[in-house]
């Protein structure tokens, strides 16, 4: 079949492109810190969408050492923690440029846990806080387990600055049916987290 070219900028005669999942994210809901032990989102993570995306933004820890983390739900809240497998690699780079590494993450990874899983190391001078995003994949299954993958910028304790990379599934055929987000001690002081729906 022959193309044809107009301007250089576009053609014609093709009968079909592959189908694209054409789901735009829809803001199902918003939480926002303010010293809060915990932000969980217990209603609404249904079979209505397949993905649920969740953006944290301007995650700030009351303390220095304070790791932010999340797990989910099988019974709407009432308790966090379905088992995890997980892996996490990062990439970072200080402040007085002296040192810079991209590597796996050992201590930061579950196997088979029920524990919450670290998204991103923060410090609480005013300037540090992480942002980033979390996808939990068809979290309303009963046949298969539920994949996840989550990105964080952070501006660490230390004056890094880390690109942290996390994945992996909890291991249940269960719904997962709420998730829960907290620092691994101490209150979220500020920050905001939205969660949106997409349809594949």
């Amino acid at each position: 079949m022959a193309l044809t070219y107009h301007n250089n900028n576009s053609i014609s005669n093709i009968p079909s492109f592959p189908q694209v999942p054409s789901g735009s994210p829809v803001l199902l809901s918003t939480a926002t810190a303010s010293g809060s032990s915990s932000i969980s989102f217990t209603s609404g993570i249904d079979s209505t969408y397949d993905v649920y995306q969740f953006e944290f933004i301007n995650i700030h820890p009351s303390g220095d050492t304070d790791n932010f983390q999340f797990q989910t739900s099988i019974n709407s809240g009432s308790s966090y923690g379905v088992t995890a497998t997980t892996t996490v690699f990062n990439a970072y780079h200080n402040e007085s440029d002296s040192a810079t590494a991209l590597g796996y993450q050992t201590s930061f990874d579950l196997a088979q846990s029920t524990s919450f899983q670290l998204l991103a190391e923060s410090g609480n001078d005013n300037d540090q806080n992480c942002s980033g995003y979390l996808h939990i994949f068809n979290p309303s299954s009963t046949t298969y387990v539920k994949h996840f993958i989550s990105r964080a910028s952070m501006t660490q304790r230390s004056d890094y600055q880390q690109d942290h990379f996390t994945a992996g599934y909890f291991n249940t055929q269960s719904a997962i049916d709420a998730v829960q987000f907290k620092m691994s001690s101490g209150n979220i002081d500020a920050g905001t987290i939205k969660m949106y729906g997409i349809k594949a």
